[in-house]
């Protein structure tokens, strides 16, 4: 999906300089600048940075959105949706990475090049993990550019990393770079990460249907409880009752990973994309068995349309069957057979009675993608109901804006609540866990509406980890 993220009214009431103040500077002008001893104390301590979220607003790909410092992809895929920081003036040095078993996704903050305008803005590249190395020379080249981008020394980058790459690949990044790497906990990351977009991002917090697509939610601070369903690799589900109080409550194995493995095997793409690029051309009602086709018409006393999923893959054993019994019929092989007849033998003119097969690989990845999200967003309600949330939020790299995903996941939420829940969704889905670990850095009460104020305790109340971690 191609987001409208043109921001009109966003940008004008920025450049216009009429920005909602926090609360903390309702009673002063906002300094746009920062003199020369903040600077370098910022540079000496860059756990002090504050960052100014006012005004923040996220912007269209343009000229200034970098491909690249240096020019070059790297294998890695700019994210297009990139959050303008138009008050922040301090220094920034430090980026995040979050490493999961499929994608390695960045955040780093940078100026606005060849602009006079104050501020910057927050950044967002992917990797997929089996490209690292990759990753790691992007990494490089960041810190061989960190003065140019945001005016902070080359030796002063600090890497905070989260995911299980941040483990895995731990020592090949501190060698790579020579500089610290700081590990911070997945599940903490995800939480803080999506509190920051639900309470001071506008246009960034959405939910879909085919009759009202992103219809978006205002920022807002009175988001507790909710319920997290982060669909990676596998899924997590967790529960969120304060900030820093989390529990993962569930999550299953059934998630992108499984789909990029079984469309890997049985359509031959190599990247996620182009197998969602592919179901968005399939049919799945080629190859899944639907309501319509067992009753004829739809089963209303039970409220299921005709076009709804009863089994998935459901036809493709019968069609299987059927084409081998026309093979044998016209003298094909039959369960071992060693030599073919030749054409000439048993079809003169093979071209003509050709037959094209029932359903193609964009057919078997419609059907596949939806298998994987139905089953997804009603695990997602039954753990809703089981701990009586009424708002779930979908994040993760296994959406990436796609229609036919998150309309399946809307309506499996919306038809098992019977209309009292809805699904979540944010532009920003697959970097949660990047921005989480990149606002550890900061100190508490920066953000407007105080997202990131810590209760009573840290209120890590969590479970060791079951089948499905996303």
């Amino acid at each position: 999906m191609s987001a409208d993220t043109t921001q009109t009214d966003e940008l004008s009431r920025v450049r216009s300089n009429d920005v909602p103040a926090s609360p903390s500077s309702s009673s002063k002008p906002l300094r746009m600048r920062t003199n020369t001893a903040e600077i370098d104390s910022t540079i000496t301590h860059p756990g002090s940075v504050k960052i100014n979220v006012t005004g923040a607003f996220i912007v269209d790909q343009d000229s200034s959105s970098p491909t690249n410092v240096n020019g070059s992809t790297n294998g890695g895929s700019h994210d297009t949706k990139d959050i303008r920081l138009p008050n922040h003036t301090a220094v920034v040095s430090h980026i995040a990475v979050d490493i999961g078993g499929s994608l390695a996704k960045l955040v780093y903050f940078s100026r606005e090049p060849k602009s006079r305008e104050p501020g910057g803005r927050l950044n967002f590249m992917n990797f997929e993990t089996d490209r690292i190395d990759d990753c790691v020379e992007f990494m490089k080249q960041l810190k061989i550019k960190q003065q140019k981008l945001n005016g902070s020394r080359p030796g002063e980058l600090c890497v905070m990393a989260t995911g299980g790459g941040a483990y895995k690949y731990y020592d090949k990044i501190r060698e790579a770079l020579g500089v610290d790497v700081l590990r911070e906990d997945e599940m903490e990351c995800l939480i803080i990460g999506l509190d920051f977009f639900i309470t001071e991002i506008p246009r960034e917090v959405f939910t879909y249907s085919e009759t009202d697509p992103m219809h978006f939610e205002e920022p807002r601070s009175d988001i507790y409880p909710y319920l997290l369903v982060n669909i990676g690799s596998g899924v997590s589900m967790i529960k969120v009752s304060g900030p820093r109080a989390y529990q993962r409550v569930g999550g299953t194995s059934l998630g992108g990973g499984t789909l990029w493995g079984l469309l890997s095997l049985l359509t031959g793409s190599r990247t996620f994309d182009e197998m969602l690029g592919m179901a968005e051309r399939g049919d799945n009602a080629k190859v899944d068995m639907l309501v319509g086709d067992i009753y004829g018409t739809d089963y209303g006393k039970i409220g299921l349309k005709s076009s709804t999923i009863a089994s998935s893959f459901g036809k493709v054993f019968r069609m299987k069957r059927e084409a081998e019994r026309e093979a044998e019929d016209s003298g094909g092989l039959t369960n071992g057979d060693s030599d073919p007849p030749s054409s000439s033998q048993t079809n003169p003119h093979p071209s003509s009675e050709t037959k094209a097969p029932p359903f193609s690989a964009p057919d078997i990845s419609r059907s596949l993608l939806y298998a994987i999200s139905n089953n997804i967003g009603q695990i997602a309600y039954l753990q809703s109901e089981k701990h009586s949330l009424s708002t779930i939020y979908f994040g993760g790299s296994f959406i990436r804006g796609h229609r036919q995903t998150m309309n399946t996941l809307s309506y499996a939420i919306k038809f098992w609540s019977n209309g009292e829940k809805k699904a979540y969704f944010l532009r920003h889905e697959g970097y949660l866990g990047a921005v989480g670990a990149f606002l550890k850095r900061q100190p508490r009460n920066w953000g407007r509406r105080g997202s990131f104020e810590e209760s009573g305790g840290l209120g890590l109340d969590r479970e060791y980890p079951s089948p499905g971690v996303g």
